[in-house]
């Protein structure tokens, strides 16, 4: 066998090699980090993003938000953390795991957990400014204080009844005349602090007919017409929504807490829940701006939200009711008009 005839074996077992090889190709997702783990559907599990709570977990998943605490051995304040896996059905004990180096316990509702006290003899951290390019956080409270008054200035007239110092020639100066008395200028108040002291509301209530059903007084919580109604059993349809203008006022149709404020459940935009009762939560979509946070108490009729259309195709508000976890049509429990 030839030279030329061995060396053309040798690049066609070469090639036939190649053609063997495959190549693994990990895709991320658009913010070029991998996705989290999905949980097998089996499981009835739940992976706990950042910014969930325990009841915005139950409202997504149709499930009242005790029996989701009583699955997963959570007790008050039910304080979850991003990364926990938890159980959305009944069976065995619960699945919370211990939060992960780095990560922050969600609170279910009772506000924003403290950061960890630092260690004794370190100095206070500094307030650190935003990354370059990112807005700031609409929901960060920076108070403002007074501008400190300037300086008094130094009168140099003396004092009534004393002798002006005399000059170095040793003249005898001229006597000068005592000024005119001028009227007191009031002083001007300090500017208050930027957002309310926690747990106190940052407006008064609008006045407006209630109805009292079930143990809990009702009203609606916005102006305009209902352009589409509820229907039990249709996952397109377990609310009411209404119709309005960007900006109006989106009031609590009752008393009760915050129990989530945000945008991570897709479909509702700029959402709030409030927990009325054990047994009701109230939910309010598609806001333009939030205005209230977890944790805080709202009395029936206190502004929480202006209309608007996040996740919507006009401004509306998108209204739900909720007992027992399960959506319930909310005119049954809202005054005629």
């Amino acid at each position: 066998m030839t030279g030329r005839a061995v060396a053309c074996l040798a690049m066609l077992a070469v090639l036939a090699g190649c053609m063997e090889t495959r190549v693994a190709v990990v895709r991320t997702s658009a913010g070029g980090a991998a996705p989290a783990p999905a949980i097998p559907a089996s499981t009835g599990g739940h992976q706990v993003a950042r910014g969930e709570t325990l009841y915005s977990i139950a409202f997504r998943n149709g499930l009242d938000w005790r029996d989701l605490a009583a699955w997963n051995g959570l007790a008050a304040p039910y304080t979850i953390f991003p990364g926990q896996r938890l159980r959305l059905a009944p069976g065995g004990a619960g699945t919370a795991v211990a939060a992960g180096p780095g990560t922050r316990p969600v609170a279910a509702g009772g506000g924003q957990p403290r950061a960890p006290a630092p260690p004794p003899g370190a100095a206070p951290p500094a307030a650190s400014a935003p990354p370059a390019g990112q807005p700031p956080d609409p929901d960060r409270i920076v108070p403002v204080t007074a501008d400190s008054p300037p300086p008094s200035p130094v009168d140099a007239t003396p004092a009534a009844g004393q002798a002006a110092p005399a000059p170095a020639s040793g003249r005898t100066p001229e006597p000068v005349p005592a000024p005119a008395p001028t009227a007191p200028v009031a002083a001007v108040p300090p500017r208050a602090s930027v957002g309310p002291p926690p747990g106190q509301s940052t407006q008064a209530p609008i006045p407006g007919a209630s109805a009292a059903v079930a143990g809990i007084r009702w009203r609606w919580p916005t102006q305009g017409e209902v352009i589409k109604r509820f229907s039990d059993g249709d996952l397109a349809r377990q609310g009411i929504h209404i119709a309005g203008r960007s900006g109006q006022a989106v009031v609590a149709a009752a008393d009760g807490e915050v129990v989530y404020s945000g945008s991570g459940l897709r479909g509702y935009g700029e959402l709030i829940i409030v927990k009325h009762s054990p047994e009701f939560l109230s939910a309010y979509g598609h806001n333009r701006v939030r205005l209230v946070n977890e944790g805080q108490r709202v009395q029936a009729g206190q502004p929480i939200a202006e209309m608007g259309r996040t996740g919507a195709d006009r401004d509306k508000l998108h209204f739900e009711i909720r007992r027992n976890g399960r959506p319930v049509d909310p005119q049954q429990f809202l005054p005629r008009r």
